[in-house]
């Protein structure tokens, strides 16, 4: 009986040691095969929101790991590390001991950038902003932070978080990832994957960018990507102008009912291609093209705010009318969260003084103090901060000891990872509270550290997701956003 293959029927009948042992050119097979099929050749896990009965938009979990407390994230992330002692961390005994070099007991021999390599003195300064102690909460905050002092009775500022990482990239991969190495999946995209989206219309993870200051450095943009998760899971910039979303709008000579044609034959067409090949990236692929047609009323709209009485315009402050401001992105924040996207993640870049500190970082607060408030504000008075976890801070904290040239007008501040702050509100997170607590140069700290992965572990747990169970098969590994560490802290649970 004569039989007849084509390539693709051998290609599932064989074996692969069959396949290299008969195939002269097997290595260059597997080469080109890794091109075609690069889940297969890459060992990655053909498991798919899409298969076992669920649509794209909906997560991988059938049913969450206990009640949540938050529905939706918005992380403001400080990116380039803000000082904790200039804002939240007050530490009278720099201001005392003022040009001293820091005591070796407190130092230890730790870690220092290259960048102090050659600096033989490294002298203690205090911050010379003035600091107030809030009446109920006991924290205190810095005079460049009026706006967010308003709101401390809604907040949770964690005094003790810490990181393993001393650089800014590494570090900043390692808190949105949960590994100093690119190539995982950001906590965005681990969202997505296993919450989904109520929102059909708009992604579930967008990103917003804004800058401080003009000379700031540029973030990796692997830090919103979906790794070896689906690539319909990866963050979604949104930009300002005329087209937030690039390549969003329709190209001359198309219109609507064109698209809408084109995308049905296309359909068709995948649908075949996913019968013969397997390839789950064919529905992300899919999934993309449906929610950016979806997307070509949706997102004029959400970024339109000429609905927005002028009082809530005011309450965000001046640079809320510049487009791509930080103001601006905090307003269409709240707006997205209105409209139930899950993770907003918005990077104000600006934060790096490791010279002239006192006059940078007052930049930073003017751009930033203002805004960051109203949005929790906005948040509280439509009853939204209930169920939407708001998360302010950068990727480490700054060193107690001067960089450079020292005076009193003029310092600046290295990298340091061993403590920093963040703060937090809403989404089931204890307000009105300060937890942790740092040593008298705010250099160790004295109390309940909080891991980057604690924090990681924390957020999940607010989303009703048990951190240790949301995995995804990779290479013959199961990976999560913790890799294999974090506690959830509940000491700062509502």
């Amino acid at each position: 009986m004569k039989e007849s293959y084509d390539i693709q029927n051998a290609q599932y009948l064989k074996t692969r040691r069959e396949f290299l042992r008969t195939t002269t050119m097997g290595l260059g097979s597997m080469a080109m095969g890794s091109l075609l099929l690069p889940g297969s050749v890459l060992g990655q896990s053909n498991v798919f929101s899409g298969q076992m009965g669920m649509t794209p938009d909906e997560g991988i979990l059938k049913a969450l790991h206990h009640a949540p407390k938050a529905k939706r994230v918005i992380y403001l992330f400080q990116s380039g590390a803000p000082s904790q002692i200039e804002l939240f961390d007050y530490k009278p005994e720099l201001i005392k001991r003022w040009g001293e070099e820091i005591p070796d007991s407190v130092r230890g021999g730790q870690r220092i950038t290259g960048m102090l390599a050659a600096q033989s003195s490294f002298p203690l300064v205090g911050s010379k902003f003035e600091f107030t102690k809030h009446p109920k909460t006991g924290g205190h905050f810095s005079s460049l932070l009026p706006h967010i002092s308003s709101i401390a009775e809604d907040i949770c500022v964690v005094q003790s978080m810490y990181t393993e990482a001393i650089n800014h990239e590494p570090a900043i991969v390692f808190l949105q990832t949960g590994s100093q190495q690119v190539g995982r999946p950001s906590m965005g995209s681990w969202m997505s994957y296993g919450l989904g989206s109520p929102n059909k219309d708009l992604p579930a993870f967008i990103v917003l960018l804004s800058k401080g200051r003009d000379d700031t450095q540029n973030l990796n943009m692997q830090i919103w990507n979906n790794g070896f998760l689906p690539s319909h899971h990866q963050g979604v910039r949104f930009r300002s102008g005329a087209d937030p979303v690039l390549y969003l709008s329709n190209p001359d000579g198309i219109d609507r009912d064109s698209r809408r044609r084109e995308l049905d034959y296309l359909g068709q067409l995948e649908a075949e291609q996913k019968a013969v090949w397997g390839d789950p990236e064919i529905d992300s692929k899919l999934n993309q093209y449906e929610l950016a047609y979806r997307m070509q009323t949706s997102v004029p709209e959400v970024t339109d705010f000429s609905d927005e009485p002028e009082y809530i315009l005011d309450m965000y402050g001046p640079d809320v009318r510049k487009p791509g401001s930080y103001a601006a992105n905090c307003l269409l924040a709240r707006r997205l969260a209105e409209r139930d996207v899950p993770f907003i993640q918005l990077y104000h870049m600006g934060w790096d003084q490791h010279g002239n500190l006192p006059t940078e970082i007052q930049k930073m607060t003017s751009s930033g103090d203002q805004p960051s408030a109203a949005l929790v504000k906005d948040l509280k008075q439509r009853g939204l901060l209930e169920d939407t976890l708001v998360v302010w801070g950068g990727e480490f904290g700054r060193t107690s000891f001067s960089q450079g040239q020292l005076t009193r007008e003029n310092y600046g501040r290295d990298h340091h990872p061993r403590c920093f702050s963040m703060w937090m509100a809403g989404g089931g997170i204890k307000a009105g509270t300060v937890y942790g607590e740092t040593d008298d140069f705010s250099y160790n700290i004295a109390n309940n550290g909080v891991h980057v992965h604690d924090f990681q572990a924390t957020l999940l747990h607010l989303l009703g997701i048990d951190h240790e169970r949301l995995t995804f098969k990779h290479q013959g590994r199961r990976y999560r956003l913790t890799d294999v560490h974090g506690r959830v802290v509940k000491e700062i649970l509502a």
